[in-house]
């Protein structure tokens, strides 16, 4: 079996003029600044396509903003868009809420804030890790099966459309490093690249990080995940 890379793909900007954390809530859709990220990333697989890579496999959360940002790229490599829950939005306590420094010193959110480690808010970190990281291990399968025998210039490839918590705390677990964070410092932008390389059997050998949509960036919206 061949090496092969899973890429996990941050959605692009979502419109939310009032700031909430709208976690898996559904009608929040990508912003005008948001389709044009997504149309930069599709023209980024496309030119690598082109170039020799054997991108096989495509998949995205169930959430309006993540199927909206795979759309063009299904589009631009004539492949299907498959729905995984396993790399759905983390969940959250304060989702629909904005979140703000008033708002969380009000007594009835104090019991949610008492672990930041686990975090005791939402859904564990551990938990999103395993998740997302079973859909990683599948998709890489599905990629290799789907290649037919063709793995191009670097093995096969699959994209996997998701969100900034799950994929920084799958690429947390996957470095060995701890998962508890500060929000504000996670590398995972809007529309960026998060690219897990794995041996023929499984073994994951490195990560890269990149952010084809870089230019889109300056005076994007990005409300932290979870």
């Amino acid at each position: 079996m061949p090496q092969a890379t899973v890429h996990l793909l941050r959605h692009g900007e979502v419109h939310n003029p009032d700031g909430v954390l709208y976690g898996r809530l559904p009608g929040f859709h990508l912003s005008g600044l948001g389709q044009e990220m997504a149309a930069v990333l599709a023209e980024h697989f496309r030119q690598r396509a082109e170039s020799g890579a054997r991108i096989t496999y495509l998949a995205a959360s169930p959430l309006d903003r993540a199927q909206e940002t795979a759309r063009p790229t299904s589009d631009a490599l004539h492949l299907p868009i498959h729905t995984d829950g396993r790399i759905i939005e983390a969940e959250n306590y304060f989702e629909g809420m904005k979140v703000t420094k008033a708002e969380l010193r009000r007594p009835k959110h104090w019991p949610r804030l008492v672990n930041p480690l686990r975090p005791s808010w939402g859904e564990p970190y551990k938990q999103q890790a395993a998740r997302v990281m079973a859909a990683v291990q599948e998709a890489r399968l599905r990629a290799i099966e789907l290649a037919n025998g063709d793995f191009g210039t670097d093995g096969p490839e699959a994209i996997m459309v998701s969100h900034q918590l799950p994929i920084w705390a799958t690429r947390l677990s996957a470095e060995g490093r701890p998962l508890w964070h500060d929000p504000r410092k996670r590398e995972c932008t809007l529309t960026s690249i998060t690219s897990l390389r794995f041996d023929d059997d499984g073994t994951l050998l490195r990560v890269t990080y990149s952010e084809p949509a870089a230019s889109l960036l300056p005076g994007a919206a990005s409300t932290p995940g979870a």
